[in-house]
């Protein structure tokens, strides 16, 4: 009770002295009372007091004091202003008032060792109370409501001009046929307009915060931390302060704290600084790190002292803005492809003006009676405003049939439905403009671990000198000694128990790690901890893709030697080496026969499909102590010549289940997969034959296989001639990546490149698509990408290849069936103004038709998924290839024509044809063009394929829409007469529209047969 008494209490001095034995009893009176508190606070965690003053009676004398006893506070020692000054200000001598790091981590109860405890179920809420979350709260406009897209819908030139048309439609309507009638037409348009409104609004609303959503999903990174002892990952969101967290190169230092422990510890400040140098944190000198900088080498815990808006990247953050409502490339396209079929349209329209004007100041325009409107001075001018009112609305009307707003609509729908279904499909899209580009991707130049392989590596076969070794009780004590000191200390990994109290080990690290320290744990019996803790590591040279390999030097207590142990690829460690250890524990000397007997071993293991790694060592004579540990560049310090080789050990890491029928599945969509991995040529070679990346009877001498260094030396030209024939680069760095990247985008080839590293960072942001792994994927790489795919699978990159291929031909079916609405309602409406008849589509009718094939007409067919067709056709080039294809105006062109005939005879015969009156004859114009649209849904489904049913039985939603639409025209023509200007149908008039309108299908197919030249033709729409 004493402990809690001097560490939790605060108070004030006492203002009266109180001398001798009263002092003794007004200590314990005090000791008695606030024992009983402390006793109640702890039956009652829940109930905080704060500042409560507490009467304290000391003697039956008249000396006595007062005292202003305070609640207990869980961090009463520190406060988040000291933590964020410390960092912030790099304070120095604040943070050894406080006692240095240890003490710091002693005022936020975190054992550095085991970290913060969980047991108690409310001790990260406390610390989330008392420090803040680690969320940051950028500045708006971050999210956008739905009033904000309806003000950006009004803002569309076609709505303006429709609520025009609508204020006048009802302005002169009321005029000529009262308040009680006049008001339908203008009423009618101004509901049709605000419900395609309404429609755009939500759509383009639900799309921002699907991309919201997305943006945050991006940014949830895992860390991993050490609570309750054990290792573990949590989300960057779940860190408080106190957390002991772990750094390895790549990732990114999730919040502000200070240096605990590690290695060669480099990060890069340049997101905060602006300076592109490396920076090192070590625990003397520079112990602060700061959220949001990246870790570039070594390895190191941190302890958290700021988190959220409490670091120097929150604030930095809250001043930031995002825009996440990119234009992607497509859907620049779309809009330039819209103005140019607008200002067409808008021609035309001006065109039919003129002429309607000429027509009737000449003469030749007659009113419903048959008499001629315009007799010069004896025409009445509200006649006239009549007539001159009358033409403009047609023309206006004939303007918004060619105005094709709906497609970018239409493109929003399509990409907001394919992004949900590649996250289904594990790929989470960070950039639009990627589901676009990855359908045109020519190659994919992907790496070996852990996309075409598991990632589940293990020891499958261990070389001592020359020997192969099953059983380790055949290796001398001392150099079993040797290899385990080796594996346990030239490591960034770790093992701890699963549970308090289990036997079970569990492993930490990169899998390569893993792999090695259960081997050595399981058939070396390998004490990591004691290891540890027999030794003083000296210096890291910690593991980086460029050198592939790993040193440390330790100083033994025991006998006070100095040992430098290495790890890493075979080749580079053994070309380190000048003689190699027996498994008796003697050293031989290495001679150019004995290194080939080496070579042909590691050769061997590779052919097996094993990645070789070697295990080297040497202990540094007294006489040289000095220099090799002390003197010189850091580059220096660990000795790395003249070694002496201890093992070869072979880890198998199988393919991956459906990796082969992966990468045939891209072979055949004419896309060429090519590896790149830091594995030797002979293992790189056996895994690109089992992928089937290569023929397995794939001549040894045809350039399909070289390495990174022979890649890296060749001349510019020599790396553009050759680059085509290249399928697997074995030894490759991220710099010979970056370099294939470049040379194969200049051959003119759409490149996607997988990458999880850092750095990897250069050649995702060069290639056209940047794939990360989501998995083993650094959080720079993750920066740099276009897409994340959450499994590391190939398998997942060829089903993102799929639906690439789907979002960019599901947009030009809709294109398609867009063009042909358009094409049809503008040549009818122009031919019946011009012939001095009623134009059949009014605003409002025009508006109707728009509606059902602006939504659901592009909900139908965005939600088409990738079929096997796709993924036989070559890739389509977004830059060269036009967006509407000589096949598309083949089936636009026909198609239009059949309406435009079918539609005009019944304008102009179908009283006398039908035997029906005038508005029954508008009505079944009406019902026939939309069921024409319907009909050629189904045909836009395959825009090659003769049989457009095959695989929409499987399509549930697509029927359900075409149902959809139906009923919503029979409502329209049965229910809605008044507001559409409509008329009822008879079954036989239903029977007539439906008959006409089925022949879209037979000559969809008739048309198919036809066909077309190679060059694209009205490229001005292109």
């Amino acid at each position: 009770m004493s402990d809690i008494l001097h560490s939790n209490l605060n108070f004030k001095e006492p203002t009266l002295d109180v001398p001798g034995k009263p002092n003794k009893r007004w200590r314990l009176a005090f000791a008695t009372i606030y024992s009983a508190r402390a006793l109640y606070s702890l039956l009652n965690q829940n109930k905080k007091e704060k500042n409560r003053k507490l009467p304290v009676p000391i003697s039956s004398t008249t000396s006595y004091v007062v005292l202003n006893v305070e609640a207990p506070e869980t961090f009463s020692s520190i406060d988040q202003t000291t933590l964020t000054a410390i960092v912030k200000e790099k304070n120095l001598d604040l943070l050894l008032e406080l006692g240095g790091i240890e003490g710091v981590a002693d005022a936020l109860q975190t054992d550095v060792k085991n970290g913060i405890t969980t047991g108690a179920v409310h001790n990260v809420t406390l610390r989330q109370e008392a420090f803040g979350s680690n969320t940051i709260f950028q500045s708006p406009p971050a999210a956008k409501s739905l009033f904000h897209f309806v003000v950006e819908a009004l803002k569309d030139l076609a709505v303006l001009i429709l609520l025009l048309c609508a204020a006048l439609s009802l302005g002169f309507g009321i005029k000529e046929h009262g308040l009680n009638e006049g008001w339908y037409d203008g009423g009618s348009i101004f509901i049709a307009v605000i419900l395609a409104i309404s429609v755009s609004a939500v759509i383009n609303f639900r799309q921002n915060q699907q991309l919201e959503e997305l943006s945050k999903g991006s940014n949830n990174i895992r860390v991993e931390v050490i609570r309750d002892g054990h290792r573990q990952p949590i989300s960057i969101f779940e860190i408080v302060v106190g957390d002991v967290v772990y750094l390895i190169i790549g990732v990114q230092v999730p919040a502000d704290g200070l240096f605990l422990d590690g290695h060669s510890l480099q990060v890069d400040e340049s997101c905060l600084t602006g300076e592109s140098d490396h920076v090192e944190i070590n625990s003397h000198h520079n112990p602060f790190l700061f959220s949001g900088t990246k870790v570039v080498g070594g390895y190191a815990q941190m302890l958290v002292t700021s988190v959220g808006m409490n670091t120097t990247w929150g604030e930095l953050m809250s001043t930031i803005s995002r825009d996440i409502n990119v234009q992607t490339p497509l859907q620049a396209r779309l809009n330039k492809l819209t103005s140019s079929i607008g200002k067409a349209g808008l021609a035309v329209a001006f065109l039919v003006v003129v002429a309607l004007l000429v027509r009737y100041f000449t003469g030749n325009t007659d009113n419903e009676k048959g008499n001629r409107e315009f007799i010069g001075s004896s025409t009445k001018v509200d006649d006239m405003v009549n007539s001159m009112v009358r033409i403009i609305a047609t023309a206006v009307t004939i303007g918004l049939v060619a105005i094709p707003e709906g497609l970018p609509l239409a493109v929003a729908v399509i990409l907001s439905y394919s992004v949900n279904r590649m996250m289904a499909d594990q790929a989470m899209v960070r950039k639009l403009s990627a589901c676009e580009t990855m359908g045109s991707a020519t190659t994919i130049c992907t790496d070996k671990t852990g996309t075409l392989t598991l990632n589940q590596m293990k020891v499958t076969k261990f070389w001592l000198g020359k020997s192969h070794v099953d059983d380790s009780s055949s290796i001398s004590k001392n150099l079993l000694n040797l290899i385990r000191q080796g594996i346990a200390l030239n490591t960034s990994g770790s093992n701890y128990r699963a549970a308090s109290g289990s036997t079970l080990l569990e492993f930490s690290g990169s899998p390569i790690e893993k792999a090695i320290l259960s081997w050595a744990v399981q058939e070396l019996d390998m004490k990591m901890e004691t290891l540890k803790k027999n030794c003083t590591i000296l210096h890291v040279e910690a593991f980086n893709s460029e050198k592939k390999r790993s040193g440390v030097s330790i100083r033994s207590k025991a006998d006070n030697t100095i040992h430098v142990h290495w790890k890493g690829a075979a080749e580079i460690i053994l070309a380190m080496c000048s003689s190699y250890y027996d498994a008796s524990g003697g050293t031989n000397n290495m001679d150019d026969d004995e290194r080939t007997i080496f070579e042909q071993i590691i050769e061997g293991m590779a052919a097996s499909s094993l990645r070789c790694l070697a295990l080297a060592h040497i202990q540094i004579p007294e006489d040289q102590e000095e220099h090799d540990i002390g003197v010189g560049p850091p580059q220096m310090l660990i000795k790395e010549d003249s070694l002496c080789l201890i093992g070869l050990v072979g880890i198998k890491d199988p393919c991956r289940p459906g990796v082969r029928k992966a990468v045939e599945d891209c072979q055949s969509a004419g896309v060429t997969v090519r590896m790149i991995t830091s594995d030797n040529v002979f293992t790189a070679r056996a895994i690109a034959t089992e992928c089937r990346i290569l023929r397995p009877d794939q001549d040894m001498n045809d350039e399909s296989v070289v390495e990174g260094e022979v890649f890296r030396n060749y001349t510019q030209d020599e790396r553009i001639e050759k680059v085509d024939k290249i399928r697997v680069m074995a030894r490759s760095s991220p710099f010979d990546k970056f370099l294939m990247v470049q040379c194969l985008k200049q051959k003119g080839h759409v490149v996607a490149v997988t990458g999880d590293g850092t750095n990897d960072a250069p050649a995702l942001k060069e290639a056209d698509i940047g794939l990360c792994m989501g998995i083993q994927g650094t959080e720079v790489a993750k920066e740099s990408s276009d897409i994340i795919i959450l499994d590391d699978s190939f398998a997942s990159i060829a089903t993102v290849l799929g639906w690439g291929r789907c979002v960019y031909n599901n947009i030009q079916k809709i294109i398609q069936l867009q063009l042909t609405v358009i094409i049809s309602a503008l040549v009818i409406n122009v031919v019946a103004a011009v012939s001095d008849h009623e134009i059949p589509f009014t605003v409002l009718k025009l508006l109707w038709v728009n509606l059902i094939m602006d939504t659901l007409g592009a909900l139908a067919l965005a939600i088409e998924k990738p079929t096997k067709d796709l993924m036989d056709k070559p890739p389509v080039s977004l830059s060269t290839q036009p967006l509407i294809t000589n096949i598309m105006w083949r089936n636009i062109l026909i198609q239009a024509l059949y309406q435009i005939v079918v539609i005009l005879i019944l304008q102009f015969r179908g009283e006398s044809i039908l035997g029906v009156n005038k508005k029954v004859k508008d009505t079944m114009i009406l019902n026939t063009s939309v069921l024409c649209q319907i009909f050629n849904q189904v045909n836009a489904r395959k825009m090659e394929k003769k049989n457009v049913f095959n695989g929409m039985h499987k399509n549930k939603l697509f029927l359900g829409i075409i149902g959809i639409t139906i009923i919503l025209e029979a409502v329209v023509v049965e229910s809605l007469r008044k507001f559409a200007d409509t008329e009822r149908l008879s079954l036989g008039q239903w029977g007539v529209c439906m008959g006409i309108s089925i022949w879209s299908l037979p000559i969809g197919w008739v048309v198919k047969c036809i066909p077309v030249p190679g060059k694209p033709f009205l490229g001005c729409f292109n």
